[in-house]
Order: structure tokens, then sequence, then C-alpha cells
């Protein structure tokens, strides 16, 4: 029988009556301008985001995959490895070959699902170009400062997927600003959003040269058809960047909302009831982009998923990630063999609901549904 209870939704993304109304009116001065693209609302959004980040440069693009293949691209990796977590999205690696790289998985640390700096010294070689850290559901790791040392006493660099952190710092320091790049995603699950958009930040003037042309098809200038690089469409549309902007604008209160739940759930999820939380390291602060939990030693993850939407009406959201990239049939031939601890962390996690709209009494009936699910041995 289908619960009766208030449903929680895994996640939602809100604009209010104020933001669709200002949304509307800046897209028919879009409309009316009659410049669609690379126009103000794009240059104004880049500004503001940079602002955010503290980076010297912001340029928008129309996906955080983009992002991610405009600056490798820029580094010029055909033809070399990059060190990649093998806990990730399809993009991360797809991007390194999409750039004509070669991706080097890197095992995960299950106590925080990110990369040690022990596992990037133990993966590089003579051939790495580069290190590609991914901040996990918003949180930053606590070796990130060490990891950029160690990039710089090798003479590699360091680039970030902060797909999922927007916002989220380490000591005050922003997510995508510790090494030569950062990319960010504003897909609609994001904490903030454009519909559909990325972005890039960097001190590096080059960088920002390049990434200038490689997203609008490879041009010497976006008035020239005199093509240098091998680009692609990349560019993000002004509506798209009205929206972005809309939703930057009011990124304080989306981080509180979502900070207001996670503090429920971190008092009660203490693992009495069997649950582990990813513990926040000193200093970071997170965007709690997802709230994961490490599940118990033979927990079905499916059951207990399916046993709370039918008792308690709680939706929970898909994994970060479900299974590792060497899982996915396109990417097996990337498997070195020992990745036990990426196994592990896409196999016993669990993402609890959590948006920035959520009230606490959801949070809370959230908590009494997993207690229950332990009273009930479902978990």
């Amino acid at each position: 029988m289908a619960s009766s209870r208030p449903l929680v939704p895994p996640t939602r993304i809100d604009f209010t009556p104020e933001d669709q109304e200002w949304i509307a009116q800046r897209i028919k001065e879009v409309l009316a301008s009659g410049r669609l693209t690379l126009g103000a609302f794009g240059e104004q959004f880049e500004r503001e985001f940079a602002a955010l980040t503290g980076a010297k440069h912001a340029i928008a693009v129309n996906s955080g995959t983009a992002s991610l293949e405009i600056m490798l691209r820029a580094m010029d990796v055909a033809g070399k490895d990059v060190l990649v977590p093998a806990n990730t999205f399809f993009a991360t690696a797809s991007a390194v070959i999409g750039a004509g790289g070669r991706p080097v998985l890197m095992d995960t640390d299950v106590a925080t699902l990110s990369t040690s700096l022990a596992e990037i010294e133990r993966r590089i070689t003579p051939a790495t170009a580069g290190i590609m850290i991914v901040h996990i559901a918003g949180i930053i790791t606590a070796e990130m400062p060490a990891i950029a040392a160690y990039a710089k006493s090798k003479g590699i660099w360091l680039m970030e997927d902060a797909a999922h952190a927007q916002g989220a710092t380490l000591d005050g320091k922003h997510a995508g600003t510790f090494g030569l790049a950062g990319s960010f995603s504003f897909y609609p699950t994001k904490v903030m959003t454009s519909a559909e958009g990325g972005m890039i930040v960097t001190d590096d003037d080059r960088m920002l040269e390049e990434a200038h042309i490689y997203r609008d098809q490879g041009k010497a200038s976006f008035l020239q058809n005199t093509h240098i690089r091998m680009g692609y469409n990349w560019r993000m549309s002004e509506p798209h960047a009205v929206i972005g902007l809309r939703h930057l604008q009011g990124f304080a209160g989306l981080l509180a909302g979502r900070r207001k739940i996670a503090r429920i759930y971190d008092a009660a999820l203490t693992g009495e009831n069997g649950l582990r939380p990813i513990a926040t390291p000193k200093g970071c602060a997170p965007n709690y982009y997802k709230y994961v939990v490490m599940l118990p030693d033979g927990c079905d993850r499916a059951r207990l998923k399916g046993w709370l939407k039918e008792h308690h009406n709680v939706h929970c959201s898909g994994e970060v990630y479900e299974v590792p990239l060497h899982r996915n049939e396109v990417l097996k031939h990337l498997d070195p063999g020992d990745l036990t601890g990426a196994e592990t962390a896409c196999g016993r996690q669990l993402c609890l609901p959590i948006f920035a709209s959520m009230t606490e009494a959801q949070g809370h009936q959230v908590v009494e549904a997993l207690t229950d699910a332990k009273t009930k041995g479902v978990l």
C-alpha cells in the first residue's frame, strides 16, 4: 500500500514568481535586441560568477561537459595521460577522450569520496600531463592544497571538475580555484541552474584567450570566419545566461536552504541507525549538492529506496555514482584492475533528499523513515 504521508522528492529546482517575472522580462529584452548569444547578460553572468569564486576570469559555455573539454584542449592533452577519478560522471573521462587524451583512472577514498594524494603519487608517470580532481557532492577534500603543491612540484597542471561544487569552500578558498582552471555545471539538478550551461574559472590569461576561441568554433574572433583551433559550438545563449544570472543573484539563499536540511541530517545520523554520513573535512563548507551516506554491509540499496518510497513517500535521488567509470560499457577498457575503493563507494552510497526549498518537516520525515527502516530490518 502506498504511503499517505506527504511527498519528499529527491530534489527540485525552484524559481519564485518574482524570479519568473524577472527572467521573462529580460528574455523579452534579449529577443528585442536581436543578440541571442555572447551578449551583455552572458558577460554579466561571467563577471558575477568570477566574483563569487574569487577567480580572475570566468567563461560561460553551454554545458559542464563543454567546459571540461575546452580546458583540456587548451592544454593540448592529445596523446597524453590525464589522471581522472574512477568515481565520477562520464563527462570527466569523455572530455579527456574528446580532447585526444588518455584517461588514467584513480581509486577513491571511501571515507571522503575524493582522491587521496597517495593515490595520485601511485598513478603518476612521465606520461602524465595533468590531474583532474572532482569535488563529489560539493565536498572539497582536505588534501586539496597538498595536491596542488604536489602537482606544481612535478611540473604538471591541476584542474578541478567542480560540477557539484558551486559555492563550496575550503578554508575560505572556493572550489575551482586551487589549480589552473575549474569547471562548473549548471544542469537543472545543480544548486543553481541556467537550464543548461557551464562555466570555466581561471586566473590564467592564456586559458581565458584559448577558451574564448574554442567555445566559438575555434574562430580567431567573433566577427571572423577564420578558424585557428579545432573548436566547436560551445557558446552559452543569452536566455540561458539570464536564467543563470537570476539564480546566481539568489545563490546565498539557495545555499542556506540546503545547509539547513544538512544540519537536521547531521544531528540525527550519528551511526546508531546504521548510516555513516560522508564526513566534512575541517575548514570545508560544502554546498550540499548531495547529502551522501554510506550504507552498512549487506544492505540492499534498491530494496531500501523502494521501501522508503512505498512506506514513507521519501524518494531518494540517483547516486554519485551508481557504478564507477570502468563499469560503463564504453569505458571498460580503462580498467586497471585495482579500483576496490571506487567499487565500494559506488556500491554502498545513498543520497538523501535535499534541495533549497525543502522544509524542516520534510527533513524530519526522512529521518523518521530511516529510523523506521532500521527498526523493520530494511536498513
